[in-house]
């Protein structure tokens, strides 16, 4: 079944927070190695926090930051993981609006953004963020674009939980005064398709574009031997059936309900194979590396039918708002309060 944003909505942080006054009241020696350091004051179980996915220790922090400052209203990256939107690994900043300041301004790893366009500002489980569809709006300006795709699709897709239509997206987005990001906001609109099941699916569809595949059917459906099978992708020039995989389709957090999945879904594609269906398989880090989704649909029999844009698919390797390979206390370290 697909992630709805509810699945992945982050309202509280992913392990326990501690503050110096907490573990001061109840004996707690945080200044050991079994701790780290988050914020200044600031700590979690390192053993705990280590265990974390990238975007779940992102999450963390923005937690951290959240308990030390309350009132902030969370924006950009910062504000998707309250309202559960497709991140790709650590973002490096935690992202804040505050339309009072005169100018956007960095202290330390918190990024602080003004605008002359308003933003509408709610709270989510306690925590203060811009609205879903401004959060969306934004990041489809800031983002590169497959990762900007994700997010618009999972903010329109029904099968996500998605509440958002393209016209609001619109709507809004050519009302802005800020023309920055507006080509990328445009591309978008021609783009994101609320047929989207999971963020690997819309990073799919933008390699195989930028590959220079045809375009392929989304979530087609097959009756075959008294069965309904739904595809992620069906290239109807070669027959071809493309799968993109992810952890999360088959439920591996549940064992034997994953193994009966997998084992249904060697039956399903046993069964379309019958029926003259080739089959291409990756996943999101294939697609991400582009040659094995390139050389998984070649493989099944999916021809080129147009030269590569190289251009974008240089944008798949844009790191830029990723967290650098260092430890929380760095970041920490480097926080200055305004």
């Amino acid at each position: 079944m697909p992630l709805l944003l509810s699945d992945r909505a982050t309202t509280a942080a992913p392990v326990p927070l501690v503050t110096v006054g907490e573990a001061r009241a109840f004996g707690i020696r945080i200044r050991t190695t079994a701790f780290v350091r988050i914020r200044p004051g600031i700590y979690a179980d390192r053993t705990a926090y280590e265990a974390l996915k990238p975007w779940e220790r992102y999450a963390v922090r923005v937690h951290a930051f959240v308990r030390a400052h309350p009132d902030a209203a969370l924006c950009l990256e910062s504000a998707a993981v309250v309202h559960g939107l497709p991140l790709f690994g650590e973002t490096r900043d935690i992202h804040v609006h505050s339309p009072e300041r005169p100018r956007s301004r960095r202290f330390g790893d918190v990024a602080v953004h003004t605008s002359e366009d308003e933003r509408v500002l709610e709270r989510r489980g306690g925590v203060l963020v811009t609205s879903l569809l401004d959060t969306v709006a934004d990041l489809g300006r800031a983002l590169p674009p497959a990762r900007a795709l994700a997010v618009f699709d999972a903010a329109l897709s029904p099968a996500q939980g998605g509440p958002l239509s393209l016209g609001r997206l619109r709507g809004l987005g050519a009302s802005r005064v800020s023309s920055r990001g507006s080509a990328r906001q445009r591309w978008l609109w021609e783009h994101a398709d609320d047929r989207a099941e999971s963020p690997a699916e819309s990073v799919s569809r933008a390699v195989i574009e930028w590959s220079g595949f045809p375009r392929p059917e989304l979530q087609r459906v097959f009756h075959y031997e008294g069965a309904e099978d739904r595809v992620d992708f069906h290239f109807p020039g070669s027959r071809v059936i493309g799968e993109a995989d992810g952890w999360g389709k088959y439920g591996f957090e549940d064992p034997d309900a994953a193994a009966e999945r997998l084992i249904e879904e060697k039956r399903r594609e046993d069964r379309l194979r019958r029926h003259g269906h080739p089959f291409g398989r990756w996943d999101l880090a294939d697609a991400w590396r582009v040659t094995p989704l390139q050389r998984a649909l070649t493989t099944a029999g999916v021809a080129y039918a147009r030269p590569a844009d190289p251009v974008m698919l240089h944008t798949l390797q844009d790191r830029r708002r990723d967290a650098p390979r260092r430890s929380p206390g760095a970041f920490a370290a480097r926080e200055t309060r305004s």
